[in-house]
This record gives structure tokens, C-alpha cells and sequence, in this order.
């Protein structure tokens, strides 16, 4: 769609509601790969980056669950008992108060499920929405790695606040910011579907990285080299010491991506009017499409919807939440809306509730609804990370090589056992009895398809494991079926020997050094013969079937003992 190169983001929406307030939280899941230094290899990864020191920017974050109890506000108690009991558990771990006992390196990694890291030297984010357009500087409300037991994710969270945008601004905004690498560029070099500009800056302004998106070559020649995509200069920076594991970079904790290239995002925006916000607009912030054409909002705010009319008969009934989308109540015209991908909240600046920050909208945007949409994506990137290392490790086996086949095993093994695991401490469909929390979480799962997923995943590992259970029992199969053969022919000589205690050498008077001789004679005969036996036992199992069997000639019960000596009879 061709843009007016003369027309701003702020022409675009004159005539719609101004947002006094955004708030942005990006969330974005990767996976983590296995330590490659042996030293390190059974490390949690947060232990390794709490190891690093001030080599790394990252500090483990003492919370207000775990410090000082002057911290914990009344936001914060009712974002705890909007949870049910398992689902705390989960979150907060059983007492995760542990400064009485000696800060964060007391207590075990499986008292707090999850671990956060906070890293405090980026102040703000300067953008660029696109080529022509004035920067927009963002606060960096905080910035955080969420690490989970014996889960090998991490979710990279980037929270971000502006005031007075225009809408046109504030679309542009969830569109194009939180993509890890450009979808391509267009024929004049400028990258797609991303931001133009990009700098993160500190506290004193200065910039600490920016973006590369409009280096084409970069990202061409990386994906022609290593068959995966490589991530934008600017989100590598906010990573580190953490390091893509297709970069060149060198680090122990490398990540790999697991989603599309698009973050998950939530949004809140407190506007002067609500109620002016069309259909077209709405549609545009619960879908996540941009602005839209700018000559179209300059010619009188047209309704021109980004899809045809059909796919979007039925938005309101799948994507918006409307209970209190009315004119009255503590926060009359709020309106939330959920794809899955992007959870977002409009509501009125006017209204004291909805922009507080303790008690209101504001606050529970920042700490319920943040909640349910990181378990949601948490859960997702868990099932497609379980699914990930069931590939590989088909992929590495060789079923003609017996230590791969034996890794193998392990490794599915490891798998199930993960799974369980993931299932019975991470997995559970209702997170909260408040109608508002479940209903928002029920659309987020819907729409990301969670419960399909983990069918899918939970029948790929059953199949695996079925299969490791009936190879090892055909393996007990075939070893029974050769001590039985060697039984069987063994018995033959045991019943002639000793039959009537007949011996065949009468050598129980024999000096001492004879019956050694003889005895040592024996065992290296009977030992060779017991392995041999069981070399053959195969074809003289099979000898032994033909033999049994009443409807087969006695040419061909001489063939099949024939064919135990033949080469190549099997």
C-alpha cells in the first residue's frame, strides 16, 4: 500500500483521540542451548550469569516476595490472590521470603520456580517509526530475564512508557517495535515492518547500540552461512552476555529462536476519548497492523479496515473482552482485546481508576494481566522447546552406531521424564477464579492454540517412549530366545555326561597338576562351545521352529540345519 511520504504519523490522527498514556511490555521467549564447557554443563543457567559478575549487566532482581517487606504494596498482595494455590506456587514458590535466611543464594532453586534478572544501565529508547518521521523517546521502565527450573527457556520482558501520542504514533509503535530482525527490505534498501531507527540510551543520554535493520547484506549473508536468521544489533546488545548460538560471538550461555520473529506484546492506552476510537481503529490495535495508509486518514478518518470485511465479522466475539466497555463503573469504557499474540487494554484518562497504579487498571495491567500472558507464551515456548529436542535428537541418530542409538535412548528418556516434570509443576488450565483474569487467560490460550500443542508434544514423546519400551522388550525377546537355545543344546551334553554319574575320563584318582590340565581343557572347550552356541543361536532357533513344526518335510528340517553353517543365510 503506497504511503504519503509528506504526511506524519501526527497528520494522520487529527481527528482521533489522542493517547495520553502508553505503556508497552514486550515478551519475548527463546531457548536456551546446552552449556558446551564441561565445567559449566550442569549449571543452572542463572547460576552461570550470577557467576559472571560485573561482566555481566544483569543482576538477580530481590522482589518484593523476596526482600525488604516495606517494598510490598497492596498491588502487589492483589496480584497474589488473584492466583489460585498451585498457580502461587509457581510464581512465588513455597516462602520465597528468604532474606531471614541470608538473601537470594539461601534456599533451593526448586523453592522458586523462577528466577529473575534485572539489568538497570538503559534508561530510554529512542525510535524512529519510519524514514522521515520525528524520534521518539521512550522510558525504559524496566528490563528483565525470566529463567524457570529445570525449563530451558528464558523470557527477555522490556517494559516501556511514553506520554502524549498521537493514536497513528501509538499504533506505529506496537507494530513495528519488538521485531528481532527485519522481514526484508523494500526497493529502496529501507528494512519492512520495522522500526527505522533504533538506539537505546543511559541515564546521561548517551547511545549505548542501535539498530542494523537497513544492513541487508548482514542479515543476507548470515542466513545464506548459517541457515538461521541473526538478530538485530540492537536486541543482540540487550542480551548480552547471553549470545545467539549462530553468531560468532563467544558465550556460555547461547539462545536460540523458538517463536516467530515478532515479540509478544501488551499495551496499554489511556486516551482523552475511547469512545471515538471506530471500529477500523480498534481492529488495528487488536490486530496489531500499524497505522494503515496514511492518505487514508488524512482523507476524513475513512473506516478503511486492513482485511476484507468477512475475515472481521466476528472480532468482537474472538477478540475483545467488552465487560466493561460501558459507561459506568471504576473505569467506565475499557475495552481489552486478545489475539494470542498481543493483549491490549483502552480505557479513559479521565478516569481516576483506570490510570492508577496501585489499585487500578494501570496496576493490574503491569502485574495480573503481565502474569497470564507470560505463563500463556511460558507454556508455548516450553511445548515447542520439548518438540524442538525431540528433532534434534532423531537427527543425531544413527541407528547403525551403538553409542548413538544409546544416547538416543537417553535423550528421550531425559525428554519424558522433563516432560512430566514441566507437566505437574508448569501446566494447568484455570490460573484464577476473578472472572476477569480467567477469561483474559482463556483467550490468550485459545488463541495460541496451547491445548492442541500439547497433545501434539504429549503424543510425539508417548510414541518415542513407546518405541524405546518395545525395542528393549524385543531385545529381552531375542536374549531369552538364545538362552534358551543354549539351554536346550547344553542339556544334550549334560544328560550324556552325566548320565548313571558315567564319566567319560575316570581321572578322580589323577595327580593334582593332571586334573588341572583336564580341567582347564574343559573350560576353554565348554566356553567356546556355550559362545558359539550363542552366535548361531539365531539361525539355530530358527532351526529349532522348522523342526517343531509337524506340516514341514524331512528335506526341509535337513535344509534349515543346513542353512545354520551357510553364509550369508540370514
Amino acid at each position: 500500500m503506497a504511503e504519503d511520504p509528506g504526511a506524519t504519523l501526527a497528520e494522520t490522527s487529527a481527528h482521533a483521540p489522542a493517547v495520553k498514556h502508553l505503556r508497552q511490555a514486550l515478551l519475548w521467549p527463546v531457548r536456551l542451548m546446552p552449556v558446551r564447557d564441561a565445567k559449566s554443563a550442569h549449571q543452572a543457567p542463572w547460576h552461570l550469569l550470577r557467576e559472571m559478575g560485573e561482566a555481566s549487566p544483569w543482576r538477580e532482581e530481590i522482589d518484593e516476595y523476596t526482600g525488604d517487606s516495606s517494598r510490598f504494596h497492596q498491588r502487589h498482595y492483589n496480584e497474589f490472590v488473584s492466583f489460585l494455590p498451585y498457580v502461587q506456587r509457581f510464581l512465588y514458590g513455597e516462602g520465597r521470603s528468604r532474606a531471614q535466611a541470608g538473601g537470594p543464594e539461601s534456599g533451593s532453586d526448586g523453592d522458586s520456580p523462577m528466577r529473575i534478572f534485572r539489568r538497570h544501565d538503559i534508561a530510554a529508547v529512542r525510535v524512529v517509526t519510519r524514514a522521515g518521521e520525528a524520534p521518539i523517546t521512550l522510558e525504559v521502565v524496566h528490563c528483565d530475564l525470566y529463567f524457570f527450573f529445570d525449563v530451558d527457556v528464558v523470557l527477555l520482558n522490556l517494559e516501556v512508557g511514553v506520554n502524549d501520542l498521537s493514536l497513528a504514533q501509538a499504533q506505529e509503535l506496537l507494530y513495528r517495535f519488538g521485531r528481532a530482525y527485519p522481514a526484508g527490505w523494500d526497493a529502496e534498501g529501507g528494512a519492512l515492518h520495522c522500526m527505522a531507527s533504533v538506539e537505546w540510551l543511559a541515564a546521561d543520554g548517551r547511545v549505548l547500540a542501535s539498530s542494523d535493520a537497513q544492513h541487508s547484506e548482514a542479515f543476507i549473508s548470515h542466513v545464506a552461512q548459517h541457515r538461521a536468521p541473526r538478530i538485530a544489533a540492537h536486541w543482540a546488545y540487550l542480551m548480552q552476555p547471553l549470545v545467539s548460538d549462530h553468531s560468532e560471538d563467544k558465550g556460555a550461555l547461547r539462545y536460540r529462536q523458538i517463536e516467530y520473529y515478532r515479540m509478544p506484546v501488551m499495551a496499554y492506552l489511556s486516551l482523552d476519548d475511547p469512545k471515538r476510537l471506530t471500529r477500523n481503529d480498534f481492529v488495528r490495535l487488536g490486530l496489531v497492523t500499524g497505522a494503515g495508509e496514511a492518505e487514508a486518514a488524512l482523507a476524513g478518518r475513512q473506516d478503511h479496515l486492513p482485511y476484507a470485511d468477512h475475515h472481521l465479522a466476528d472480532f468482537e466475539s474472538r477478540y475483545c473482552y467488552d465487560r466493561f466497555w460501558v459507561d459506568a463503573g471504576a473505569a467506565p469504557n475499557t475495552r481489552y482485546l486478545c489475539n494470542g499474540h498481543a493483549l491490549i487494554v483502552v480505557g479513559d484518562a479521565r478516569s481516576e481508576f483506570f490510570c492508577c497504579r496501585d489499585r487500578g487498571v494501570l496496576a493490574q495491567f503491569r502485574h495480573q494481566h503481565f502474569l497470564l500472558f507470560l505463563i500463556a507464551h511460558f507454556q508455548k515456548a516450553s511445548l515447542l522447546m520439548f518438540s524442538d529436542q525431540l528433532v534434534e535428537a532423531l537427527k543425531r541418530l544413527d541407528i547403525r552406531s551403538t553409542p548413538s542409538v544409546k544416547r538416543f535412548k537417553r535423550a528421550i528418556r531425559a525428554s519424558f521424564e522433563r516432560f512430566l516434570r514441566f507437566t505437574h509443576r508448569y501446566w494447568f488450565h484455570e490460573i484464577s477464579e476473578q472472572a476477569q483474569v480467567r477469561a483474559l487467560s482463556h483467550l490468550c490460550a485459545t488463541h495460541l492454540g496451547l491445548d492442541p500443542l500439547y497433545d501434539e508434544v504429549k503424543e510425539r514423546i508417548a510414541d518415542m517412549n513407546t518405541y524405546l519400551d518395545a525395542d528393549s522388550l524385543r531385545r529381552q525377546a531375542n536374549t531369552v530366545v538364545r538362552l534358551t537355545v543354549v539351554t536346550l543344546f547344553g542339556l544334550i551334553g549334560t544328560i550324556t555326561t552325566g548320565f548313571l554319574g558315567m564319566n567319560l575320563l575316570a581321572e578322580a584318582e589323577a595327580p593334582l597338576w593332571r586334573k588341572a590340565v583336564w580341567f582347564g581343557v574343559v573350560l576353554v572347550f565348554t566356553t567356546w562351545l556355550t559362545v558359539y552356541t550363542m552366535v548361531k543361536s539365531q539361525r539355530l532357533s530358527d532351526f529349532i521352529d522348522v523342526l517343531s513344526n509337524d506340516r514341514m518335510s524331512f528335506r526341509e528340517k535337513l535344509g534349515a540345519l543346513v542353512r545354520v553353517w551357510k553364509p550369508g543365510a540370514d
